[in-house]
């Protein structure tokens, strides 16, 4: 998949900045319910780290 979408961004015949856009926004989308989702776990481990040091 990693080929595919490398691929992807070296052939640019054809490609326009609103895939790109669409490709940022899906990874925004991922990162955004991944934070949500492991928020509190993020938090856990800082606050963790924080009262070790």
């Amino acid at each position: 998949m990693l080929n595919m979408i490398l691929r992807f961004i070296k052939d640019e015949e054809g490609q326009g900045l609103a895939e790109y856009a669409l490709i940022l926004v899906l990874i925004a989308v991922v990162v955004i319910v991944a934070l949500t989702l492991l928020g509190d776990q993020i938090r856990n481990v800082f606050q963790t780290i924080t009262n070790a040091l």
